[in-house]
């Protein structure tokens, strides 16, 4: 008895030695002692690029420097020491990255993002919510952040909680300064806003309500006090 052979059109047998690739690189990367080892070995596999989302800040030359890694390396090279680098840089808070096969590494950043303008004898300081200083120089840079006056725990504290629970407020805020040992104000705009260095974030929900009935009235106030609980005073001219 003699064997078969079954043949079809090339089209046929095209989609047949892709599935067959597919399939043998599935098997390699389900066998986690030897399968990524044997891919890293194959010139199909090798680096070409590297694409970066969520560096808005940090530069992309900075991220890849701290790799540390070129086109001579594989796709399928340990990529946990690569996150871990990129981690120990002071702008990034956390990073994962993944393969795009056959040759490309994925790698997503989440910033430290800057909170404040910090003015010091060589001009502005961009500072996190920790106080710490991020090496973004402002002449170069755009960014649209509060003046404070030093890194002051209460006010970052309160600016940090403002981008999260209210950030279109907290694009409003210009400037927050420290008239009395208790107190802050926040200048939103031309309007400034005297609360405690205390104050929680609930308390500008109240006050976002105030501004919104003194529009409806067609009323400007010159000043909102929040010093006071379960009061919002608003002086007018």
């Amino acid at each position: 008895m003699s064997d078969a052979v079954l043949d079809g059109p090339p089209g046929w047998r095209r989609i047949a030695r892709a599935a067959a690739i597919a399939l043998g690189v599935l098997f390699l990367i389900t066998s986690p002692w030897w399968g990524r080892e044997l891919l890293a070995t194959l010139s199909f596999f090798r680096l070409r690029s590297i694409a970066f989302h969520g560096a808005r800040y940090v530069s992309p030359a900075e991220l890849l420097e701290r790799l540390a890694i070129d086109t001579t390396m594989s796709v399928w090279m340990d990529l946990d020491p690569l996150e871990e680098r990129l981690v120990g840089h002071i702008q990034v808070r956390a990073a994962h990255i993944e393969r795009r096969l056959p040759g490309t590494l994925v790698v997503r950043v989440t910033e430290n993002l800057p909170l404040a303008l910090v003015p010091g004898t060589g001009g502005f300081s961009v500072v996190d919510s920790a106080g710490r200083v991020l090496p973004i120089d402002p002449s170069r840079t755009t960014v649209d952040l509060p003046i404070v006056p030093a890194t002051d725990t209460a006010v970052l504290r309160l600016l940090g909680e403002l981008r999260v629970a209210f950030p279109a407020l907290f694009e409003r805020v210009s400037e927050v300064r420290r008239p009395a040992r208790d107190e802050l104000v926040l200048r939103l705009a031309a309007l400034p806003v005297r609360v405690m260095d205390d104050v929680s974030t609930a308390r500008f929900a109240e006050l976002l309500l105030v501004e919104a009935d003194l529009a409806r009235r067609d009323l400007t106030p010159i000043e909102i006090d929040l010093r006071y609980r379960d009061q919002v005073i608003a002086r007018l001219p």
